[in-house]
Parts: C-alpha cells; sequence; structure tokens
C-alpha cells in the first residue's frame, strides 16, 4: 500500500470545485482506459456505490468503492468526501477535501491510500508516482472543465 497527496489551488468556489470533483461518470473522461458509474440511486450520499471500470478488452477489472463519508461544502465549512475501495484488485481509499484557499480560490486536498493486489512491495515506488501522476492530470482535467 502506497499513500499519495494531490493539492491544487483553483479560482473556483467552493461549491463549484466539489461538483466537478464529486461528478463521478466525469472521473471516466479524466482517467485513461476507465469508465465510472454509480450504481446506487442519486444523490450522492453515505452508502453511495460508484464503480471503476479500468483496462482494455480482457485486461479490465471493475474498481468498486463507497461513499463512507460525504459532507458538501455548506457556508464557510469545507467539503470532505471519503471513498473505500471494495474490490478484489485495487485497494485502499481515497478522500477528497475542498476547502477555502487564498483570495477566495478553492484548495482542493486528494488524498488517496492505494494497494494492488499481488503487487509486490518492491514496486510500491512506482505505484506511487504512478497515482500521484494519473490522479494529479486527472484532478486537473475535472477542475479545468465544467
Amino acid at each position: 500500500m502506497v499513500t499519495f497527496l494531490v493539492e491544487r489551488t483553483v479560482p473556483l468556489p467552493l461549491d463549484e470545485a466539489w461538483r466537478r470533483l464529486t461528478e463521478w461518470p466525469r472521473h471516466g473522461e479524466a482517467v485513461p482506459f476507465t469508465r465510472v458509474s454509480v450504481t446506487t440511486p442519486e444523490p450522492t450520499h453515505e452508502g453511495t456505490l460508484v464503480v471503476a471500470r479500468s483496462g482494455v478488452g480482457p485486461l479490465s477489472f471493475d474498481d468498486p468503492m463507497e461513499v463512507t463519508v460525504w459532507q458538501p461544502p455548506k457556508g464557510d465549512s469545507p467539503g470532505l468526501c471519503r471513498l473505500e475501495k471494495r474490490g478484489r484488485v485495487v485497494r485502499g481509499w481515497a478522500e477528497i477535501e475542498v476547502r477555502h484557499g487564498p483570495g477566495g480560490r478553492a484548495r482542493v486536498v486528494w488524498r488517496e491510500e492505494l494497494g494492488v493486489r499481488w503487487l509486490p512491495g518492491l514496486f510500491d515506488g512506482v505505484l506511487e508516482r504512478t497515482g500521484r501522476y494519473v490522479f494529479g492530470r486527472a484532478v486537473n482535467r475535472l477542475l479545468r472543465t465544467a
């Protein structure tokens, strides 16, 4: 298991940054070779199930996640969402926090603990760098496009 952090400050109000980061199907547009679906009724809440299907052809796998914390930003209070990975291949969790940043901008913090079953610890460095790169690009794209 590896842990990494992605931080961004963007010229968006809190609620807009939150919306862009928590519209789950949009994550499939931002992460290569991935489709994302929500298998529970909207709106998102604790207990919402999100499934990311990643890969190509027979090398695809599901990454099911459950929203275990759902606290949208309200007024001056930051927003926090935690997703617990429930799959057979990908393990861990992700947290998305949106809070006030300098100059009226939104400060985004994405924390993730990531493990791939059957991948030896010897590859932790590569997994951490790859995770930070892939999710950093995804966060950039999600925040940049409405």
